[in-house]
């Protein structure tokens, strides 16, 4: 059984540790330059908290890295005043490649993975219960190595996707705008309901049928036969409504550029013309 190490106790650290603990991967512990935040994440997966780095390397077969991803190349460099041959370097970020993250690392003669959750980690005594319905992306430097750590995760429940390392920042790009971005989508709509005489309260209510309808939707039908709504119908005064109340039309514009392609699609005989000159104006 592989021994996986931490150095990083924030959330990342604390779900995915917790998530291999409960799972058939042994967890051998944490450091963290914060001693209190490794001891917590310790005695939250049962295993050990480490009073140096040089420890929890011999100690581990894999060390995750889950630090910011700025701190990721600074801690690996961090690593080499030890012996890592036969290591195998992991990361969390889902913008940066193993081979970007630790450069040199086959000279080392150890391995390097990216393993990132495509999951919003957003609480760190919780989310692990959920990981196991998550999916993951991996990557790494040794094809074998990455294999097995497809077949180690999806043993534990997740599906996994291997993708090329150079791909990385359009994958991350990908996962920003159906997570990150949409909040900007709802902060506007509240902001537009709260001018209507919405609490934010109450706006977050009212939306949430609709925006969870639509989600099931899209995941299962897809964006093309999930799409409803004026410009779908090709209604260009109700856009034009929209567009003289909105205020900031940015976000509006751009998106519904988008949708027309997906639209003509799904209608390729209806006529988007005047809608399209609607945005072109704005």
């Amino acid at each position: 059984m592989i021994k996986t190490g931490f150095i990083g106790a924030g959330k990342v650290g604390f779900s995915l540790g917790k998530f291999f603990s409960e799972g058939e991967i042994q967890v051998t512990g944490y450091y963290d330059r914060h001693r209190e935040s490794a001891q917590e994440a310790a005695e939250f997966t049962n295993s050990k908290c480490y009073d140096s780095i040089e420890e929890i390397v011999r100690s581990s077969d894999a060390i995750f890295l889950t630090v910011p991803d700025g701190l990721i190349t600074e801690v690996y460099e961090s690593l080499k005043d030890y012996d890592i041959r036969n290591k195998q370097i992991c990361h969390c970020s889902g913008a940066m490649s193993a081979g970007e993250a630790f450069p040199g690392i086959g000279s080392e003669g150890a391995e390097g993975y990216s393993i990132h959750p495509l999951f919003p980690v957003s609480n760190k005594l919780t989310v692990y219960r959920e990981l196991g319905d998550a999916f993951f992306c991996i990557e790494g430097t040794d094809e074998a190595g990455l294999m097995l750590w497809k077949q180690r995760l999806e043993a534990l429940g997740p599906k996994v996707q291997m993708i090329s390392g150079e791909k990385k920042s359009k994958y991350h790009a990908a996962c920003a705008i159906s997570s990150n971005l949409v909040c900007a989508l709802i902060d506007k709509s509240v902001e537009l309901l709260q001018d209507c005489g919405f609490t934010e309260e109450g706006a977050l209510e009212a939306l949430e049928p609709l925006v969870m309808s639509n989600v099931k939707h899209l995941v299962e039908d897809g964006a093309v036969k999930a799409l409803t709504g004026p410009l779908e119908r090709g209604d260009a005064g109700t856009i034009k409504k929209h567009l003289s109340v909105i205020g900031d039309t940015g976000l509006y514009v751009e998106a519904s550029k988008r949708l027309i392609s997906i639209a003509s699609k799904k209608n390729p005989d209806r006529d988007y013309s005047e809608i399209r000159e609607l945005l072109k104006k704005e």
